[in-house]
């Protein structure tokens, strides 16, 4: 996997070329890490890269000049994400790591300095990435965070894969307590199980451990297990079920029941690489592309309608379509996605809510979709259970900018709102 990262401080990544399997793995080749300097592509003699913002404040805001030239000269490789390091982007998660592993040959990281940068830089990011509710001088610390992270997920960086298989936020639980020689020491022993050599009694043990540690330690991440595993058990006991394999309907808690919310709204996002060889389906409707192209995805790759449907399972805290549809499922694979928001729908509805509209804004520069609002509208509105003047499509460009301004995709953005009937 090739690395970039653009940033004031380039030393600030040295340590992570001599650091333990990481450093062994830029070494080894398995990953390789490329540094650039938006001052050395500052034009004035200064070598300038920040400025006062506009409108006034404190601090100073880093220009977009340099950082645009920057990235520019960065060369592509293969599959790339851009990421952008900035405590207003979504908080950084385990399964993140795991994705752009999993996902791509080359990331390219923008990190940020003084008290900000200019709000045009976004427009190079395909992610505003967070490492938590604080904020830091510069990006570096975090972009070195994802770096380590990724890395040491890469094949070949870690000696056993399966070490990386039962950690800590790898499930909703934390990992078990870990011993090894002296079985004493300073008066604190290795637990007597975990010297017995049965198998069957150390795997119970460790997984009593990961539920008592999670209880204390992430009594968040406990709770959503615990909701997981009531799901799971509710799903095998329901002979209906067996018709819909995989499918996981979780019933409204009693403090979701008795919460007295009348309204509840959730946002959704969803975005797809356009290829050759794939339809282009928007709204359950066959488009065509001036290009010939289509959206890659294990279903029908419908971004409008996922998005959509991430909105209505975000309103009630269900998670994502990732969660009920995972990708890796064969079922999925070319599903029709308005028969995936119907399956959606019996969920909301089973948890006692109905809609009262949705809205979604669809990114892209090609093809017009102005012509197929209607049918677009129309085919949400029958699987929803509403009147098509509930259901709001519009479509914008991204004026050539970002991953949609190349088209290399097109993404969506949509609102849902929720009601107790």
């Amino acid at each position: 996997m090739r690395l970039d990262v653009v940033s004031l401080a380039p030393e600030a990544f040295a340590p992570l070329l001599s650091l333990g399997v990481i450093g062994r793995s830029f070494t080894a080749g398995i990953a390789q890490l490329h540094l650039h300097n938006p001052r050395d592509h500052a034009t004035d003699r200064y070598r300038k890269v920040d400025d006062e913002p506009y409108g006034g404040g404190a601090g100073m805001v880093l220009k977009p000049e340099p950082v645009f030239s920057a990235f520019e000269a960065i060369p592509r490789q293969g599959q790339r994400r851009v990421l952008l390091m900035s405590p207003q982007g979504r908080p950084l998660h385990q399964s993140d790591l795991q994705r752009w592993a999993d996902g791509y040959d080359q990331l390219v990281l923008l990190c940020g300095h003084y008290e900000g940068f200019d709000e045009r830089i976004r427009s190079l990011a395909d992610e505003e990435v967070s490492v938590g509710d604080f904020v830091l001088t510069g990006g570096e610390l975090p972009a070195a965070t994802i770096i380590n992270g990724v890395v040491r997920l890469l094949p070949g960086t870690v000696g056993t894969a399966a070490s990386l298989e039962e950690e800590s936020h790898s499930s909703l639980l934390l990992e078990h307590p870990h011993y090894t020689r002296p079985a004493e020491f300073r008066g604190m022993a290795v637990p007597a199980i975990l010297r017995s050599g049965d198998h069957g009694a150390i795997a119970r043990w460790r997984s009593e451990q990961q539920q008592e540690r999670t209880l204390q330690r992430r009594p968040d991440l406990h709770a959503r297990w615990l909701q997981e595993q009531g799901s799971a058990a509710a799903a095998s006991s329901q002979p209906q079920e067996a018709e819909r394999p995989g499918w996981k309907t979780e019933p409204a808690s009693d403090a979701q029941r008795e919460d007295g919310m009348q309204l509840r709204i959730g946002n959704g996002y969803d975005i797809h690489r356009l290829v050759s060889g794939r339809p282009l389906i928007l709204g359950g409707q066959r488009l065509e592309h001036p290009a010939g192209l289509g959206l890659d995805g294990h279903s029908d790759a419908d971004v409008l309608v996922h998005a959509l449907m991430d909105a209505l399972l975000g309103a009630l805290g269900l998670g994502d379509i990732g969660r009920y549809f995972p990708p890796e499922d064969p079922r999925w694979k070319g599903a029709d996605s308005l028969e995936l928001l119907e399956r959606v729908m019996e969920l909301i509805r089973e948890r006692g809510w109905d809609v009262v509209n949705v809205d979604a804004v669809v990114v892209a520069e090609r093809p017009k979709l102005r012509p197929h609002v209607a049918a677009m509208q129309a085919a949400i509105a029958e699987r929803l259970g509403v009147e098509p003047d509930r259901v709001g499509v519009k479509a914008t460009t991204n004026e050539r900018l970002d991953a949609t301004g190349r088209e290399e995709g097109i993404a969506c953005h949509a609102v849902a709102l929720l009601q107790r009937p």
